[in-house]
């Protein structure tokens, strides 16, 4: 089954480490302002955005009530990766760099995530409650 799990996640088969499922790290729905946008109007003051990330690393074979965080991930330092590492004096043109950037920074973070999903919303330009805006996944380089 590790095989198989692997071959999805993009890692070469014949090394990636046999597991047998992985660990989604969820953070969702941050609020950040943020200098991004293509029109005259969008590109003058930094304009509300919602991020959600999920981090993907190797189970281990068995949580149990005295399993160290060392077995898994801080979920503050996907926080971390989504609010205070994004520069906030650099203009994105695109929403995608932004999640690029939150994506760089976690696989510098720590070298067990395998897959990252990350999905930015443009506040700014919702109308009626829908979600407007994109998700970008990458598997690790």
């Amino acid at each position: 089954m590790g095989s198989a799990i692997a071959s999805t996640t993009g890692l070469d088969i014949r090394t990636a480490p046999q597991v047998d499922g992985f660990v989604r790290l969820e953070v969702k729905d941050v609020r950040i302002d943020i200098l991004t946008g293509i029109y005259s109007e969008e590109t003058k003051l930094p304009q509300p955005i919602s991020i959600s990330v999920t981090a993907d690393i190797p189970a281990p074979d068995r949580f149990e009530p005295d399993t160290p965080l060392s077995a898994s991930k801080n979920y503050l330092d996907l926080r971390w990766a989504m609010d205070e590492a994004i520069p906030r004096d650099v203009h994105f043109t695109l929403i995608e760099a932004v999640a690029e950037h939150i994506c760089d920074t976690l696989f510098v973070q720590d070298s067990r995530i395998v897959r990252i999903g990350v999905s930015i919303v443009k506040l700014a330009i919702c109308k009626n409650g829908e979600s407007i805006g994109m998700t970008l996944v990458r598997n690790r380089p």
